[in-house]
């Protein structure tokens, strides 16, 4: 399954600190992940146009659902 995904990235400029980057995972993806919310993921850089996201089974996070 190869599905292709575009967002843009944010950033957050708050006074005395360093600006911070964010990405939004699209919800088809997150589901297609099986992702939940609260859930800790790791970003790795392999090259300066390619990352790889990697998802860390026991980051499962005791019911943290913003929505219910």
């Amino acid at each position: 399954m190869q599905a292709k995904y575009s967002i843009k990235v944010q950033v957050i400029r708050s006074r005395k600190q360093a600006p911070r980057f964010y990405v939004n995972m699209p919800l088809p993806l997150a589901a297609a992940l099986d992702l939940e919310a609260g859930e800790e993921v790791q970003w790795q850089l392999l090259g300066r146009q390619e990352l790889r996201l990697i998802l860390h089974e026991t980051s499962k996070a005791p019911n943290m659902d913003v929505y219910g």
